[in-house]
Formats: C-alpha cells, sequence, structure tokens
C-alpha cells in the first residue's frame, strides 16, 4: 500500500506541481483547494503525509492545522508547509515538520521535505512500507 499524501493549496499549479512530484515517487495522492475541502477527505482518507498551503480562501493552513492536531487519529501526521518567503509562516508556524517556500524550486524542496519527514532512505513512498 503506498503512502496517502494529502496535498492542499488553492493555487491549481502548486497543487498540480506537488501532487505530480508525489505521484511520480510512488505517493497516493488527494488533493483539496482548502482547508475545508481537506476536512472532507479526512472523513475518508488518513494519509501519511499533509503538505498544505498557510494562505488559502474558507479555511487557511493554520486552521485547518489545529483541526488535525485535535483529533487524535490525525495529530501525528507530519506536516509540510508551503508559503511565500516573505509570509514569516516559516518563523510562526511551530507544528510543521518542514516549509516550502513557493517562490523557489519546490521539486528541490520537496526532495528535502521527504527526507526531513521520512528519512534519508526514504527516495519513495514505497521505501516506507
Amino acid at each position: 500500500m503506498p503512502v496517502v499524501a494529502l496535498v492542499v493549496d488553492d493555487s491549481m499549479v502548486i497543487r498540480h506541481t506537488v501532487c505530480r512530484f508525489l505521484e511520480e515517487r510512488g505517493f497516493a495522492v488527494e488533493a483539496a483547494s482548502n482547508g475545508m475541502e481537506a476536512l472532507d477527505i479526512l472523513n475518508r482518507v488518513l494519509p501519511g503525509l499533509v503538505i498544505t498551503d498557510m494562505q488559502m480562501p474558507a479555511m487557511g493552513g493554520s486552521e485547518f492545522i489545529s483541526a488535525l492536531k485535535d483529533k487524535p487519529q490525525t495529530a501525528s501526521i507530519p506536516i509540510v508547509i508551503l508559503t511565500g518567503r516573505s509570509s514569516g509562516f516559516d518563523q510562526t508556524e511551530t507544528r510543521a515538520e518542514f516549509t516550502i517556500f513557493k517562490d523557489i524550486d519546490i521539486q528541490e524542496q520537496l526532495e528535502k521535505a521527504l527526507a526531513a519527514v521520512f528519512g534519508s532512505a526514504a527516495k519513495s513512498a514505497k521505501a516506507s512500507e
């Protein structure tokens, strides 16, 4: 069974880029355009990784992370945040395991995030089985 990753971002381009990157590495991917949609997905899927934007309509990243951390079944899911370098969320959002900046090479940063979350040996989701 591949690891499920939940990608939450209101930018279709960013969502597509991240989803495709993860799928190429063996992840099963679910995607949402905001925190409310992501919570609906969590009613049917328990991901092994969440990658979320911080600034989104309907429910932003901080609210979504709070909702994840409030439930015992989702509290320990590793979280990677997507944000702009100038947003300051990399300093203020301490509940995430890793921060990816949208304004620099996302794929290179995703490699580093996966290594940080799953260990440097985890080149793909299959390695964590």
